[in-house]
């Protein structure tokens, strides 16, 4: 309870009255430097409210005597940025992939850029660098491409995607052979399908799949299994799975097969970028 301030006979320093359990709190006021530090804030801080957007509204915010605002300095950059830019941006839209691909300004400059768009729109699917994500999000950066991996066809499947609404996208669709084959049947080409990347111990099994494969596989996806990228069906000798490369993921691969998605990109950036995403992609390391 409150007691009438006193001196503290240890320290000498007069105590605000206040005692909890026979412990009395000392009166010590803050250091001159901390207050003095502490109202020049408080005055730089009107000082900021009345000079620069600061106080919001319900419909906004107050705009300062300075009528200052970043957002005004930032697409004042862009546009000095766009036109500076504008001169190698020009020659990528006149040029053709090949072209771009061979003088090396144009190349580095695309890389750049394309590197750019890519961690921007790309990546969140395909991974850094490329290097894909599970779940059906393919590697760039390998040798494997379901719909071909020259510059021209990496560039048509950025601009149109894949199995999308756009009149242009890549579509094709493995049928659902749970429905047409019964389950030794899938199990069996399971099993071959398998052998081709890998030694599997069961050879009935394979040699009996290897007949299934004939007769209902080998149209899309070739009599090596090597795949066909005008109809975007995978290389099933070379081990890299999309959807998982044990025997269980290729039965249920078989049974009802995943496809995946891509929106068409011509629809969200302009024909340079998707250029120079193109060229980009191309020197992952496994353009073709």
């Amino acid at each position: 309870m409150p007691t009438k301030p006193e001196k503290d006979h240890l320290t000498g320093q007069e105590t605000t009255g206040h005692e909890w359990d026979g412990i009395q709190e000392l009166n010590t006021p803050l250091p001159k430097w901390w207050l003095y530090v502490f109202y020049v804030c408080i005055a730089f801080s009107v000082v900021y409210m009345v000079l620069y957007p600061s106080i919001p509204w319900l419909s906004g915010h107050t705009d300062g005597l300075l009528d200052w605002d970043r957002r005004v300095e930032l697409q004042q950059d862009l546009e000095l940025a766009q036109a500076e830019q504008a001169t190698w941006v020009d020659q990528i839209a006149q040029a053709d992939l090949q072209a771009i691909a061979n003088d090396r300004e144009l190349l580095n400059f695309s890389m750049a850029g394309g590197q750019s768009a890519f961690a921007t729109n790309c990546a969140p699917c395909h991974g850094r660098g490329g290097a894909g994500l599970p779940g059906g999000y393919p590697s760039l950066a390998d040798d494997a491409w379901l719909w071909g991996g020259t510059l021209e066809q990496i560039h048509r499947t950025i601009a149109y995607g894949v199995r999308n609404e756009h009149q242009q996208s890549r579509a094709s669709m493995m049928p659902a052979y749970g429905q047409i084959l019964d389950r030794a049947q899938i199990r069996n080409v399971a099993h071959y399908v398998k052998s081709l990347s890998a030694t599997v111990d069961a050879p009935e099994w394979v040699a009996a799949g290897q007949q299934v494969y004939a007769a209902q596989c080998v149209a899309c996806h070739g009599a090596e299994a090597n795949g066909n990228p005008a109809l975007g069906a995978p290389n099933l000798s070379d081990q890299i799975w999309l959807y998982g490369g044990e025997i269980t993921d290729l039965v249920s691969q078989i049974t009802n097969p995943q496809h995946g998605n891509m929106p068409a990109w011509q629809t969200r950036l302009d024909d340079e970028t998707i250029k120079m995403l193109a060229v980009y992609v191309h020197t992952l390391g496994g353009g073709q």
